[in-house]
């Protein structure tokens, strides 16, 4: 692997977890790990740009038909591709036929990048981890095979132990707190052939005494009225929260974001 490369150019690909849900900055807005990997190649690469098409809710249909093509049209340097989980977290879901988008994707970004990179998305610990993770790790086995047909490199995030662990995941238990982007984000620096930062992101946190018994009821409950029964509204109705929404960074920019 090079060491300590440069790239001109970053593209990021996705649903809610490369748009940044929930690293929420004080504006409203969300950051997440693809911002600060950007922040980190821009302070490296003079007029470095950045494009994240990323909308949270997409399955793999809708990011090969709305998110592929424009991020292949860009040619950037880097390409980042994540995608199939939310399909794979549904209670029907075809997973021969989500592999075959997920091969479409790929076949369509590779030739267009000089990068393309892929990941084994993060799992929390859990219930519903151990009900969807036969699912999951068909997916990973999918990106794996992709990966070495087309030359990708995998960022492993299922695999880290830091990542499983409850307290860096947001209250919604979907998405990654502030310091679960920024453990991504160093994951995928390195897996891109830069000097680690942080050599211990796989590391988990130092362990604390766990919630009492109450204390874990209440969370469970404010889990269920404001995150578990909303998302189960949008399934039967056929909604989902990226409905309407555009990308955050549509167009390959010069980037000035936020500091790593």
């Amino acid at each position: 692997m090079q060491t300590n490369p440069t790239h001109s150019s970053l593209v990021a690909v996705g649903d809610s977890f490369t748009e940044g849900m929930s690293d929420l900055l004080p504006d409203g807005t969300y950051r997440g790990w693809a911002d600060l990997l950007a922040a980190r190649m821009a302070a490296r690469t003079p007029g470095f740009r950045y494009a994240n098409l990323a909308v949270r809710g997409k399955l793999i249909g809708q990011i090969v038909d709305e998110q592929v093509d424009v991020a292949a049209a860009m040619s950037p340097d880097v390409i980042t591709l994540v995608g199939g989980l939310n399909d794979a977290l549904r209670p029907k879901c075809d997973m021969g036929r989500v592999k075959g988008l997920l091969t479409e994707a790929v076949e369509r970004l590779a030739p267009s990048c000089k990068q393309l990179v892929l990941m084994r998305s993060p799992g929390r610990q859990g219930p519903v981890l151990e009900r969807f993770r036969p699912r999951m790790e068909e997916l990973f086995a999918c990106v794996d095979e992709l990966a070495e047909r087309h030359g990708a490199r995998v960022v492993d995030l299922y695999g880290a132990p830091s990542l499983g662990d409850p307290r860096l995941w947001d209250v919604d238990r979907l998405h990654l707190t502030a310091e679960g982007h920024r453990r991504v984000a160093e994951a995928v620096w390195q897996t891109l052939g830069y000097e680690p930062e942080d050599a211990e992101w796989r590391t988990p946190m130092p362990a604390t005494v766990p919630p009492g018994w109450v204390t874990r009821r209440v969370a469970d409950a404010r889990f269920a009225k404001e995150h578990l029964l909303p998302w189960i509204g949008r399934r039967l109705t056929g909604r989902s929260s990226g409905d309407g929404r555009p990308p955050k960074r549509p167009e390959l920019l010069p980037y000035e974001g936020p500091a790593a």
